[in-house]
């Protein structure tokens, strides 16, 4: 008995020093720094950031608009008769879509985590990424069971046989040939995995398409960048689409320009309702809303974007 515990005690410190010095091997033949604090690497990974910097991505926290995932002002916290906390510019206007929720803010860590996957193809990056964006869905869980409560017993049967399309938002087909893939594909793909209601949404990325190339959206005005999205989207199979529930994905919500059209297009070719889901949202600084004027509302939702990314 005695010999058989020596004998594994040995195993088990051999293994762990054999891990260790692969792992110091690896560090010594590929160096490599985490792209996000710059520290060394210490352990193999396909995916460049260290554990530290994937512990401190956190959840936005605060007063969120109901609507559209804003931050917003103590003076409009309080829910309005329809139990939703609406900040000025959802007071003023209704969006194509119903609601629209992210992860956690883009800044910092999370957004040099999309700019790895998004312009440096790092893949793994994907997987992190889905994962909080299957946690931003549970905001949107009582949403998707009262789904088709307003209709008659009989149309509701049929309706709830039909799963809610996941519908990641399209690339214009150079890009995607130039980068080798859609982001938010890949990061609906893997939420979808990890999401408990998967089997109530199903993925359908062929059915939104970029019709033309658009400018990036970096230092345009609101009505720029609706007329820049104009008509740069169309439904392929509306068939598909008549009276279903979409979910609409995509990776960053700058100023809800790319998600409104998106959503109005699928509005128009028949979707009954439309949600919005990313992995991060560009908020604005509650200061910033002290230079909202009501006669501007498309403007106040540009205040503050900086870097904004197209699409």
């Amino acid at each position: 008995m005695w010999a058989t515990r020596v004998w594994a005690t040995r195993v088990w410190a051999t293994r762990v020093w054999a891990g260790r010095a692969a792992e110091s091997l690896f560090s010594v033949l590929f160096p490599s720094d985490c792209r996000i604090c710059g520290e060394p690497l210490l352990n193999i990974s396909r995916l460049p950031v260290c554990p530290g910097c994937l512990d401190g991505l956190h959840p936005v926290r605060g007063k969120m608009c109901s609507i559209c995932g804003e931050r917003v002002l103590s003076s409009y916290a309080e829910s309005d008769p329809e139990g939703l906390r609406r900040c000025p510019v959802c007071r003023r206007i209704d969006r194509p879509f119903e609601r629209a929720v992210a992860y956690g803010s883009y800044e910092g860590g999370l957004r040099e985590l999309v700019h790895l996957l998004k312009f440096n193809g790092v893949r793994p990056a994907a997987k992190v990424l889905g994962r909080m964006l299957a946690e931003a869905l549970t905001a949107l869980e009582p949403d998707f069971e009262q789904a088709g409560s307003d209709q008659n017993k009989s149309a509701r049967a049929m309706f709830d046989q039909q799963p809610i399309l996941v519908i990641p938002v399209p690339l214009y087909k150079t890009k995607r040939r130039q980068r080798g893939f859609n982001q938010a594909e890949l990061i609906a793909r893997a939420a979808l995995k990890l999401h408990p209601a998967g089997e109530r949404l199903q993925l359908a990325p062929d059915i939104l398409l970029r019709t033309r190339d658009t400018h990036s959206q970096i230092g345009l005005t609101s009505h720029q960048r609706r007329e820049n999205l104009r008509g740069a989207f169309a439904v392929t199979r509306a068939t598909e689409v008549i009276g279903r529930e979409v979910l609409l994905v995509d990776d960053v919500y700058t100023t809800g320009t790319t998600a409104t059209e998106c959503a109005r297009v699928l509005r128009r070719a028949g979707a009954r309702r439309v949600w919005v889901a990313t992995v991060a949202r560009t908020l604005k600084l509650a200061s910033n809303y002290a230079e909202f004027r009501p006669v501007d509302v498309e403007a106040g939702e540009a205040v503050g974007q900086t870097r904004a990314t197209a699409g």
